[in-house]
């Protein structure tokens, strides 16, 4: 019988089936809720903005302030999420969004709410959904089986605009019939069922063998791992400018309300809700577009649909045209960053999945607050109708991107670590911060195969340094044209460990087909170095084992 291919399976797992996963459908259930909370807190703090002045650029700034910590804490976030337990990251960050809120609602209540401090309070509480987010997206993968996550990376998509569909409508109404003082108070209540599926979650966490890196140096690592990786690289470029494009959808929706529908806070709800009912029906189909079509033609297809619906939005003066035209832009957005987000999951390795997903969160919310600043000073200089048609015209001009920034189809073959066979000789009293730690590995490549080595040593260079290696370098011996000698650097011998535990699938077959042009007979020889070896001159021959560090690990 035929072994059946991962895509063969995936094509047949239904849009709904990871939520047979207990965990994941308590989890789920419950995000859906916190969405609700802070949706409605949006349109509480968009409407109580319109209340507390009229510049434009002001309104469209709550959009920034709900945004912009998504970039600035998602990074610190997804290095701590990848380093410790992803459960109890996540619910610090609820329990500082939830205290925030609380914060906030008494403010409200007691009349000392002003335009700073709306923004102020959104950042806050922006910032512990921030630290939470990348913590669930990355432990998606423990909750469901591998063959099921592209379609829980869309439910989590249809969490959001579930709750976008009605939320936004419900916002309105709460805080026309009660206040913004009472939107921001069920804000702080809607995230309490999500905390406690967390806190029910037996998550079994299984540190790793080597301690927690420093977290300047797990932001490094992350970065260097997306910076050398060209699908993951791609994907952030893509991402960034689609959120600056598309800003105007959400950032401008109180004043295409206001000023071009002539509608209130109930106005501004509906067309929320039909920009989120639009998003919900994408996310459903986003598996079969991606199949069909492909990630790239997708995308394309994706970026005429949401222009196309933008620049109709900036024409329209009738509520059922915008509403309408706000259907298909939110399908259209939430397919597109579903495919964004499965390209990313699947392109990056488990130890370093949080933070891809924060560098990745980053530079979409990144574009969306930039590009809220910028068509907010668009609609105050000239109109909010020239700025929603703008928005349209650049995002239709986004599908030109596949001829500089092709999107990698997804894939998840060889990018988990494997384990080596070969282990290091150590003959040194090492500690994990003994460095820095210089290889050096010579090669015998016969000179007629010179440019075919050399091409093959380029993609082992991107292997090396998205797994932490610096310096690389790769040189010829001018007195002996068959030797060569590749050479680089890692800080500490803790680092050159982590290295090693990170090399996968794909790496070793990078070397494998650099390898095959050494000359035969001929293996190439690897050095291992101290740049800095005072310490170690030191060492005593009574002394512990030399592999032993003083924390009693043995270097493999």
């Amino acid at each position: 019988m035929k072994a059946e291919t991962g895509r063969e399976i995936t094509r047949r797992v239904g849009a709904f089936a990871p939520l047979r996963a207990p965990v994941f459908r308590r989890i789920w259930s419950a995000s859906v809720i916190s969405n609700f909370g802070q949706l409605i807190l949006g349109v509480g703090a968009a409407w109580e903005m319109t209340r507390l002045t009229s510049d434009a650029s002001l309104v469209a700034l709550v959009q920034t302030a709900l945004m912009l910590p998504l970039m600035v804490v998602a990074v610190p976030a997804g290095a701590i999420a990848d380093m410790f337990d992803r459960r109890k990251i996540a619910m610090a960050g609820l329990s500082f969004s939830v205290a925030c809120a609380c914060v906030l609602t008494s403010l409200s209540w007691a009349g000392l709410t002003s335009p700073g401090v709306l923004l102020v309070f959104c950042s806050l509480i922006g910032a512990g959904v921030a630290l939470y987010s990348p913590a669930w997206q990355a432990s998606i993968p423990e909750q469901v089986e591998s063959h099921h996550l592209p379609a829980a990376i869309a439910l989590g998509s249809i969490s959001y605009n579930v709750a976008r569909s009605v939320g936004p409508a419900l916002g309105g109404l709460i805080v026309l019939a009660a206040g913004a003082t009472a939107a921001f108070a069920i804000n702080a209540l809607c995230y309490l069922p999500l905390l406690l599926g967390f806190f029910l979650w037996q998550r079994r966490h299984v540190p790793s063998r080597l301690p927690p890196e420093r977290i300047d140096r797990a932001i490094v690592s992350g970065a260097r791992y997306a910076l050398h990786s060209e699908s993951i690289r791609t994907v952030f470029v893509r991402a960034f400018l689609f959120g600056l494009a598309g800003a105007t959808a959400t950032a401008l929706a109180p004043l295409i309300a206001k000023d071009m529908l002539h509608g209130d806070s109930g106005t501004y709800g509906i067309m929320l809700g039909s920009s989120g009912v639009g998003a919900v029906v994408g996310a459903l189909l986003v598996s079969r577009f991606r199949e069909r079509m492909g990630a790239e033609a997708a995308a394309r297809l994706l970026a005429i649909l949401s222009g196309l619906a933008l620049v109709l939005v900036g024409l329209s003066h009738a509520l059922l045209l915008t509403c309408l035209a706000l259907f298909i832009a939110g399908g259209a957005n939430i397919m597109t960053i579903a495919l964004f987000n499965i390209s990313v999951q699947l392109a990056a390795p488990r130890w370093v999945t949080a933070r891809a997903l924060s560098l990745f969160s980053s530079a979409l919310t990144g574009g969306i607050a930039i590009g809220s600043v910028i068509w907010g000073i668009v609609a105050s200089s000239w109109s909010v109708e020239v700025a929603v048609i703008a928005s349209g015209v650049l995002m239709l001009a986004m599908m030109l991107l596949s001829r500089f920034f092709p999107l990698p189809e997804a894939s998840d073959a060889g990018v988990e670590p494997v384990e080596l066979a070969a282990q290091p000789e150590v003959a040194l009293a090492l500690t994990l911060r003994s460095g820095p730690i210089v290889i050096e590995v010579d090669y015998r490549v016969d000179p007629e195969q010179a440019r075919d080595f050399y091409d093959a040593m380029l993609k082992v260079q991107r292997s090396r340094l998205r797994a932490g290696a610096f310096d690389w370098s790769i040189s010829r011996d001018v007195g002996d044209a068959t030797l060569w000698t590749e050479r680089y650097q890692c800080p500490t011998w803790g680092d050159y460990l982590r290295l090693r535990d990170r090399v996968s699938q794909g790496d070793l077959d990078a070397q494998s087909a650099a390898d095959i042009f050494t000359l035969p007979g001929k293996r190439k020889v690897v050095r291992r170095r101290l740049e800095r070896p005072f310490g170690s001159v030191r060492w005593k021959t009574d002394s512990p084992d030399p592999r032993q560090d003083a924390i009693g690990y043995i270097a493999p």
